[in-house]
């Protein structure tokens, strides 16, 4: 089978595309003929060097879409589209491959009325997003900000946001027609104002009672002056920075607090009820995954350099 693989983690240079042995599959796992993977800023943080834990040669992308050939069961019988997220591609070959043999616990049936290129980019998304949301406490009325509304966490939290009726779904921009095109209008652009001015501006004063923020550096720094009293801020990325300023103010005067999440810590519990979440939410077409752009399998290191530098808006795609 074909798989890119991680040679050395020396950026992209490193990928490159290999024939190995199909996996074996053994009790609990599945084998699943990938369809399409998901490419995301973890992969770029892992092919060059930055990852703890990962070891080279690997196959990269924890995320991604398949067919089931062999140990799904009856809960996954052959011919079973699955989409899935896991420790693939960070501390076991992953889903830059023709084939992959998953946990069983971590496939999900794909709707009918998702394709397999959507469902690709779903997973590390949507699940981070809803298992962040719960964590924060989310419910019906709550006004939520995710900056980055193209961006694969602030797309999906402010879209899980909006179906699940909080009072405000708020993201940034820098491109705010693009955003109103597809159906986002609370949205700052931060080329015109501080995010934090944008929060205020939306919600009359108020701010944001829950701020889940996937991209670090001064972002991170900017959505914390935006809280309202009590707010709680969930931070789970750094594609901007890993390092970012604090005014502690804003913290103390409304009593608010910040946490970290690591979706490779939860509970497979947790996991479980996010997914009967979105899945519901798809079927029922209240959230629509956007996909920027797709690359053949060979492509990765194009995809991977398109999705870091191009900055896209909606999620890039191996197709397998």
């Amino acid at each position: 089978m074909r798989a890119m693989r991680a040679e050395t983690f020396s950026g992209y240079q490193g990928l490159k595309l290999v024939e190995l042995p199909k996996p074996a599959v053994t009790d609990g796992k599945v084998l699943v003929r990938m369809t399409a993977a998901g490419v995301t800023p973890l992969d770029h943080t892992i092919v060059s060097g930055k990852f703890h834990g990962s070891k080279a040669p690997l196959i990269l992308g924890n995320e991604g879409a398949g067919v089931v050939e062999q140990g799904g069961g009856t809960d996954f019988p052959v011919g079973s589209r699955v989409m899935f997220f896991g420790a693939y591609g960070a501390f076991e070959d992953g889903t830059y491959s023709e084939r992959i043999a998953a946990l069983k616990e971590d496939l999900c049936l794909i709707p009918d009325n998702v394709n397999d290129v959507s469902a690709a980019g779903i997973p590390v998304a949507y699940l981070t997003a809803q298992v962040a949301l719960t964590l924060a406490g989310f419910r019906a009325g709550k006004t939520v900000l995710a900056p980055a509304i193209g961006g694969s966490i602030g797309n999906a939290v402010t879209q899980l946001a909006r179906a699940l009726g909080a009072k405000h779904a708020i993201s940034s921009t820098t491109n705010h027609e693009q955003a109103k095109a597809l159906g986002f209008h609370e949205v700052v652009d931060t080329s015109l104002e501080k995010l934090g001015d944008g929060v205020r501006r939306i919600t009359n004063g108020y701010g944001a009672d829950i701020v889940i923020d996937g991209i670090g550096g001064d972002v991170l720094s900017g959505a914390l002056g935006a809280l309202a009293l009590g707010g709680r801020v969930t931070t789970l990325g750094y594609s901007a920075s890993r390092k970012t300023t604090i005014d502690v103010t804003n913290l103390i005067v409304p009593q608010a607090s910040i946490r970290g999440l690591n979706m490779f810590a939860q509970r497979k519990a947790a996991i479980t009820d996010a997914w009967k979440v979105i899945i519901s939410l798809l079927k029922s077409g209240a959230i629509k995954p956007i996909v920027a752009k797709t690359f053949p399998l060979a492509e990765a290191a194009a995809a991977l350099r398109y999705l870091v530098e191009g900055r896209p808006f909606g999620r890039v795609v191996l197709t397998i």
